[in-house]
């Protein structure tokens, strides 16, 4: 049943997990390969794109309405108002690996857009960051199931146990960001 829904609907939910933030669901679809359930290299290429896609967007929406995006989250402002700094001293750094810095994920594409950084530069220095993320962390969890199988022994005694543990950890990091930015007066 599990490999049918992957197999189903797996690597669209990864492109619009990877779209919208990414990291968790990513780090899944990475074990899921190990495990069998889904295509490393396919799970890779999803993931870069979906993380393209929606960076760009934002990139695009910054240009024309970041400061009204910003305004929207208090927090977004003041994380805007940092990001922009950063950006200003090390632009290319930041395009290449804002995707690395957890919680800047969806302010720094809006902040890079909002700077003036040029469009195509952006565009270029985006794809090479988003296909080192990709690669690099859909790589790792996928290592990390060999890991743990080495440790576990026969992984597929725990198979379900590892699963659901993973998924209830990445319900948990959401639902504490969400409560967060919600107290926050987001």
């Amino acid at each position: 049943m599990l490999q049918q829904l992957l197999q189903d609907y797996g690597y669209f939910a990864l492109f619009l997990g990877t779209f919208f933030e990414g990291e968790t669901i990513l780090v899944l679809a990475g074990f899921f390969a190990f495990r069998g359930y889904m295509d490393i290299n396919a799970v890779v290429a999803t993931a870069f794109f979906g993380s393209y896609a929606g960076d760009q967007l934002w990139y695009y929406m910054g240009r024309h309405k970041g400061r009204q995006i910003l305004a929207r989250k208090p927090r977004w402002q003041a994380m805007g108002d940092r990001a922009l700094d950063h950006i200003r001293r090390h632009p290319d750094l930041w395009v290449l690996s804002f995707r690395f810095v957890y919680g800047l994920r969806t302010v720094m594409p809006v902040a890079i857009g909002l700077s003036g950084y040029p469009p195509l530069r952006y565009l270029i220095l985006n794809g090479i960051g988003a296909l080192i993320w990709a690669l690099a962390l859909g790589f790792a969890a996928y290592h990390f199931g060999a890991v743990l199988e080495g440790i576990l022994g026969n992984l597929k005694r725990y198979e379900l146990m590892v699963l659901g543990g993973l998924m209830i950890i990445g319900c948990i990091l959401w639902l504490r960001r969400r409560l967060r930015n919600n107290g926050k007066g987001e």
